[in-house]
């Protein structure tokens, strides 16, 4: 009798269709076409958490070295701290680089550099909300999320959003919430470990039994709907029974790493068999997005910490070792493979840090002030772009908001972030709130 229930379906996906054109609902996660036509399919979202200090890292001053140890003429009670690496060129274009990242220098040719970004709030809670959802006051859906709702996925048996956070950040689940957008859109957290994702591995004796029972579950479905015909919610609901299928099928596959060749492994700087720190993460958004995952966020917290260094800089020089190599490794090899030509990796933090001291040898959280990149998909490789004063705490040159962030991103995505909109009550709303402008400077 159970397995009658399924009739007409091999497995999920023919119970989850027929349910869908009964409820005559489109199905959420649909391929869409853009608003015009864009360079870039999918992004590779790159969020260090807890504030890179940006002259220590990608904005050199050396006004700032030479003023280290000295009080600000309008703060006599501040002191200047001096940057603890040294700056070097890279690539053919010789932007300028920190020690800190000597792997990622060597890539400047593929990356544009943002050095005058600007948030909204210097507390990491709201900066951590604002530069994934636009909104430091009020929880909104996440960027991933509002790719997902703009474009679908490429790949019915995997979510269109994949966070791979080990570490919940600040503001926790919600930067990679869909909040009022349908819940199909929300994005999926996939960790290391022997179960990725909560509740994935199949608890059925057999895969009879198991279609049995999605059968039952169908059937309960179907009188649920016909109880409640105008509930929002029910079509999100049904599609994750499909993407949950699917990714039984599939996400195994992506996590494992056993197929990939010795150099692959040691261009992440991934020793065979481990599946722990940034190199894992980098791999497997390679994987994930080769297979039409539409939107991959990778979060650093660090191994015990995260990059919040009030008391001492030099703790920034461990959680740069970890990420370094992996980031170059993925921009290198998704290149290798012709991806780079159409996927777009951003680097970013919430904010930055100030250029006077917050405890012995640390800074504090600076919005005023930045660092960001772009690499791939219509970005124009191989410059800076904006520029900070002598000593790195406010943008002097070619300002870039937090939406002016997301709209440059929307746009190389074919999305215009102003029609990108959903009503949520009574008024329409968007990532970029109000405003925003594309930074075409930096488009090729």
């Amino acid at each position: 009798m159970l397995r009658s229930l399924a009739a007409g379906s091999i497995l999920l996906p023919g119970i989850v269709s027929q349910l869908l054109a009964d409820a005559g609902a489109v199905d959420p996660l649909a391929t869409k076409s853009p608003h015009f036509p864009g360079k870039a399919k999918r992004v590779i979202f790159l969020y260090m958490s807890g504030g890179i200090s940006h002259m220590d890292t990608f904005d050199p001053k050396p006004k700032l070295a030479e003023m280290g140890g000295k009080s600000p003429a309008a703060r006599p009670g501040a002191r200047y701290l001096q940057p603890f690496w040294d700056f070097q060129r890279g690539g053919k274009c010789g932007t300028e680089v920190s020690d800190l990242f000597p792997h990622l220098r060597d890539c400047m040719d593929d990356v544009c550099l943002i050095r005058s970004m600007r948030g909204d709030h210097q507390d990491h809670f709201q900066a951590t909300l604002g530069i994934h959802t636009g909104s430091v006051s009020f929880a909104r859906p996440s960027l991933g999320s509002w790719v997902s709702y703009g474009l679908g996925t490429e790949n019915q048996n995997m979510p269109s959003f994949v966070v791979l956070a080990p570490q919940l950040p600040y503001a926790g689940s919600q930067v990679w919430s869909s909040d009022f957008l349908p819940g199909a859109h929300n994005g999926t957290r996939v960790l290391a470990g022997r179960e990725p994702i909560p509740d994935l591995n199949r608890r059925s004796l057999t895969p009879d039994i198991q279609e049995a029972e999605l059968g039952l579950l169908a059937q309960f479905n179907r009188q649920h709907q016909q109880l409640h015909p105008t509930d929002p919610a029910l079509a999100a609901r049904i599609k994750s029974f499909e993407t949950a299928f699917g990714m039984q099928m599939v996400m195994p596959e992506v996590l494992d790493l056993s197929k990939e060749t010795d150099a692959t492994l040691d261009l992440y700087g991934l020793e065979r068999g481990s599946a722990k720190g940034f190199g894992w993460q980098c791999l497997v958004a390679r994987r994930l997005v080769e297979r039409g995952v539409r939107f991959v966020e990778l979060i650093d917290s660090g191994s015990n910490n995260n990059w919040d260094s009030h008391s001492d800089m030099h703790a920034h020089a461990p959680l740069a070792k970890n990420v370094d190599r992996p980031i170059a490794g993925l921009l290198r090899d998704l290149k290798s493979r012709g991806l780079l030509e159409d996927t777009l990796v951003v680097f970013t933090t919430e904010f930055g840090r100030t250029p006077t001291t917050d405890g012995p040898l640390g800074r504090s959280h600076h919005n005023s002030a930045y660092s960001s990149w772009l690499a791939g998909a219509g970005v124009r490789g191989g410059m800076v772009h904006g520029k900070t004063d002598e000593f790195g705490a406010k943008v002097i040159e070619d300002e870039v908001h937090v939406h002016d962030f997301h709209a440059t991103i929307l746009h190389l995505l074919g999305l215009n972030h102003e029609k990108l909109t959903f009503r949520h009550a009574g008024r329409d709303f968007r990532l970029t709130d109000v405003s925003g402008n594309v930074v075409k400077a930096i488009l090729t």
